[in-house]
């Protein structure tokens, strides 16, 4: 195939939003070589200025009517807010485009349902970014799983805790901390254990005395008997003079167990099985937008939606429950601890970092000892 048959055949996408993450979708898709990003859309005019310096090629616009009514553009990637995911996903519905979103996929759960009735009820291929079904680590740990290594699946553990966001720091409407990133490891516990929850128990702490519990610990049972647990929370060492995070995925079976840390640059998988033991250690992949592109890539050309592709239904459960076990927290004794005044500390601290969103996202050498720069 020669260069212009090879530039022809790229996908064409309108991306709408160039905050964080959608630069981290214009890199993914620049990098595979199979997309031709044609437009790309933020209301912000700071955002469109570096959109023009990184991407010369593509249509700068304000207005993301543009990329829906040109009917070259076969998928629109939405990345801004929740608040106005439904609207931009019922307009990619009505122009027939494609649709790869964050989640969650709505502002609230009323409009979320929409939003899966309405992709359900349309023949295009639509995705969420629930990027730990995309990472190497646990679809190494489900194959281990499914060959019965480690027996029947009993206890699912989960725990992700990092100095991370600061209550009010860019969440609007992606809520507290347990639903904004919780969310994720709600979903990936449900992926595992193949099926609903059936019981919980939340227990939450009202850090720094906010008004929402940014710590939230809950267990409970799956429709099948499987037990989980869920720890999270942006709490871990706000303040200290070395950030750390604690980690770690513990699967424990009948007969074995599987298990994995991360330091958000490398992730270490143990598994222990009844026939073997092994050892894996790779690079930790982040938010795997790669992956996602290419998998979304596939489905595209083929005109066939991969399975291993996250449906809008898979995070709107996730969504869901999230924000049940978050109501949970409220059924117990939920104590505040600390005071707001330590949190404006941690505010302000984490203003001065080079990089405010820390270590939940996976930049841990640059703030590390971020007082001493």
């Amino acid at each position: 195939m020669n260069t212009q048959s090879s530039i022809d055949a790229r996908i064409k996408v309108g991306i709408i939003g160039f905050g964080r993450m959608g630069r981290f979708y214009w890199e993914a898709m620049t990098k595979s070589g199979r997309w031709d990003i044609a437009y790309i859309c933020d209301t912000d005019p700071e955002s469109r200025q570096l959109a023009k310096k990184l991407s010369p090629e593509s249509l700068i616009v304000e207005d993301n009517q543009k990329i829906f009514e040109d009917e070259s553009v076969q998928v629109v990637g939405l990345f801004t807010l929740a608040d106005s995911r439904m609207g931009q996903i019922e307009k990619a519905i009505r122009y027939g485009k494609h649709i790869i979103s964050e989640k969650p996929i709505a502002d609230t759960m009323e409009n979320e349902w929409k939003v899966v009735e309405m992709t359900e009820n349309s023949n295009l291929i639509s995705t969420v970014n629930l990027y730990l079904r995309n990472s190497w680590y646990h679809n190494l740990m489900k194959e281990y799983i499914r060959q019965g290594e480690i027996g029947e699946l009993a206890i699912i553990r989960i725990c992700h805790m990092t100095p991370g966001l600061a209550p009010g720091e860019g969440h609007e409407y992606e809520g507290p901390a347990f639903h904004d990133c919780g969310m994720h490891y709600v979903d990936i516990t449900r992926w595992y254990a193949g099926c609903d929850y059936r019981t919980w128990n939340a227990q939450g702490v009202n850090m720094w005395n906010y008004k929402d519990p940014w710590w939230v610990q809950c267990h409970g049972t799956f429709q099948n008997g499987v037990v989980f647990d869920i720890t999270q929370g942006f709490v871990y060492g706000q303040l200290s003079k070395d950030q750390t995070h604690n980690s770690y995925v513990d699967i424990i079976g009948t007969k074995g167990v599987v298990r994995m840390t991360h330091d958000f640059k490398t992730a270490v998988v143990d598994l222990h099985g009844v026939n073997q033991t092994l050892r894996v250690e790779k690079p930790f992949g982040g938010k795997n937008i790669d992956v996602l592109c290419d998998l979304f890539a596939d489905s595209v050309e083929t005109g066939k939606r991969s399975p291993r592709l996250p449906l809008m239904r898979d995070s709107a459960i996730a969504s869901e429950y999230a924000w049940t076990f978050l109501k949970d927290t409220r059924k117990h004794d939920l104590p505040a601890i600390g005071n707001l005044t330590t949190l404006e500390q941690i505010r302000e601290r984490r203003r001065n970092m080079k990089n405010g969103y820390g270590l939940l996202h996976g930049n841990l050498p640059k703030i590390i000892n971020p007082l001493n720069k």
